[in-house]
């Protein structure tokens, strides 16, 4: 389940709106840890950047 769908029963607000503390602590507990699936794409961009300049400057 997400925190997108969630009501604070403290300020009766999204939790996602992270309005009150008790929305922005639940927000934060319902946030998986790790990597977002912004960062894992940008990481792959800049990997397949750094393996396609190697392969350039090996070649030269």
């Amino acid at each position: 389940m997400t925190y997108d769908r969630l009501v604070c029963a403290n300020c009766a607000a999204p939790v996602a709106e992270g309005r009150c503390p008790v929305c922005r602590a639940n927000r934060e507990r319902l946030t998986p840890p790790g990597l977002s699936p912004a960062m894992l794409l940008t990481l792959a961009i800049v990997l397949l950047a750094a393996i396609a300049l190697l392969a350039a400057v090996r070649t030269v």
